[in-house]
């Protein structure tokens, strides 16, 4: 058995987490109320931190948690936490990327499709009366070539659902030689010059913030699509939609936009609504999504099982 260990629920998850650490010997503690503060007041009582993204786990926080072996985040990025300062405190750190990797996929697909077909305008059109076939032809994906941004588990599983069109898949990665039998790995520069729809599978850091912004943009040889089911942080708004009023940017599927809250739970940080936000709104080319692409009762409960697994791997003594 383990050794007493006590783990705090910060956020809500699938029970069946909760229900395999009790099994498997675990406290579980949960609390999903308290303001940072008050987490921190207790959280030397604790050996592991079961959390989504309700607030950052920073440096203040780590330094209370005196007793902190893991944290494991319910989901793919780890951008809430401070981990170069968690892992110098020898805490470790767990994330399951795999779980929610074929619901992100599929997502990404569906927006691409739907936006190539005007699914949605043409749905909106004939609720509201009107019947238009030719404004709403549309463009197929056999054919066309597909850049990836980022190949790990998300870009890995997207290229894979590609293998039923007839297309080009092509992925850019900062690691070497994550290419496979799906997407040829090339570098940034081929990647804009030969991409039509651009999918980005990349987490939120110092060196992807604002990394698609006009320079990016203009990088491109011709006019693309572009899906973002990342961060939105990575994508300079008003760039984007000068490009799309420009006509360098055909259109976009945007499941996580720049003005999330960090908890993902709330779009603005304020009352105001961009104007740049104000023009996808009404943008017809435009599908929105409420980060919702990892979002489904499969990944709920396969993200559960996943963290699960990882702790029980990791910190069951038998």
């Amino acid at each position: 058995m383990n050794k007493e260990i006590k783990i705090l629920h910060i956020d809500s998850n699938h029970p069946l987490l909760w229900e395999q650490l009790q099994q498997a010997g675990f406290i579980n503690h949960e609390d999903f109320t308290s303001s940072k503060e008050e987490i921190e007041a207790k959280i030397q009582d604790y050996h592991g931190i079961v959390i989504r993204s309700r607030f950052k786990i920073d440096k203040t926080f780590l330094d209370k948690a005196s007793n902190l072996q893991f944290i494991a985040r319910v989901g793919a990025g780890l951008e809430s936490i401070d981990c170069e300062y968690a892992l110098s405190k020898n805490i470790q750190l767990i994330a399951a990327p795999e779980g929610n990797r074929n619901a992100v996929a599929e997502h990404t697909l569906g927006m691409i499709l739907s936006l190539f077909n005007n699914l949605n305008v043409a749905d909106n059109e004939i609720k509201s009366g009107h019947w238009n076939r030719e404004r709403n032809r549309g463009h197929e994906l056999d054919g066309k070539t597909v850049g990836i941004i980022g190949y790990g588990n998300m870009g890995k599983s997207f290229a894979k659902k590609l293998r039923g069109f007839d297309v080009e898949v092509l992925c850019y990665d900062i690691q070497e030689n994550v290419g496979d039998e799906n997407a040829r790995q090339v570098s940034l520069e081929e990647l804009q010059q030969k991409s039509y729809v651009l999918s980005l599978h990349i987490p939120w850091t110092p060196e992807t913030n604002k990394m698609v912004n006009t320079n990016f943009i203009n990088a491109f040889a011709k006019p693309f699509w572009i899906i973002n089911t990342s961060r939105g942080k990575n994508i300079v708004t008003a760039d984007l939609v000068e490009a799309m009023k420009s006509g360098k940017i055909l259109g976009a599927g945007l499941d996580v936009l720049e003005y999330e809250k960090l908890s993902f739970e709330t779009l603005f940080q304020d009352t105001n609504t961009p104007e740049a936000f104000q023009y996808l709104l009404n943008a017809k080319n435009t599908i929105l999504t409420p980060h919702i692409a990892g979002w489904t009762f499969e990944s709920h409960e396969r993200l559960a099982q996943v963290i699960a697994d990882k702790i029980k791997e990791k910190y069951c003594l038998v």
